[in-house]
């Protein structure tokens, strides 16, 4: 069974100082963070950015000019596993024939589509059992804000303090 999932949002995490992508479900209850590269972050970020001014323009991106001339669409964008912490996605293509195509690609990828063409990300949920999901309730929400942050304290260097102005 799938789950629909969205693009939440786009932060940076800032203990591992790695972006990441935030999918949560309709309810809000499960969160997966979704870690990407500093390189990928910046085709993320200009997407949240341009996405209204391209809207606006009316052009088509390279991808969408393409499906439609060879009669496609896409039918849905699935995260497939996480094996040591790598998520593994792909994106189904529809044919004007019923045929489905499976594209493997990366997962920051399925997210920028995912936000392009405003399409849900669909999540197994064995997956989301076995991802990092954390519940949104505000007691766990805390007791986990906590424990990243005595982590953080205790691998604080006293010496780089100096560095920061107060």
């Amino acid at each position: 069974m799938y789950i629909e999932m969205k693009v939440f949002g786009f932060a940076l995490d800032s203990i591992a100082q790695l972006p990441m992508i935030l999918l949560k479900d309709a309810d809000e209850k499960h969160t997966i963070p979704v870690w990407i590269g500093t390189s990928e972050s910046v085709s993320f970020a200009a997407e949240f950015l341009g996405r209204e001014m391209a809207f606006r323009n009316g052009r088509k991106d390279l991808l969408g000019s393409l499906m439609e001339r060879l009669g496609m669409h896409i039918e849905r964008i699935v995260i497939e596993s996480l094996t040591d912490g790598v998520f593994t996605a792909s994106v189904r293509l529809a044919a004007a024939g019923g045929e489905e195509v499976r594209i493997e690609v990366h997962v920051s990828e399925a997210m920028l589509l995912s936000l392009r063409y405003r399409m849900p990300v669909q999540v197994g949920s064995e997956l989301l059992a076995q991802a990092s999901t954390l519940d949104m309730s505000d007691d766990i929400a805390e007791e986990t804000n906590a424990r990243r942050f005595i982590d953080f304290l205790d691998q604080l260097d006293p010496t780089t303090l100096g560095k920061y102005p107060m």
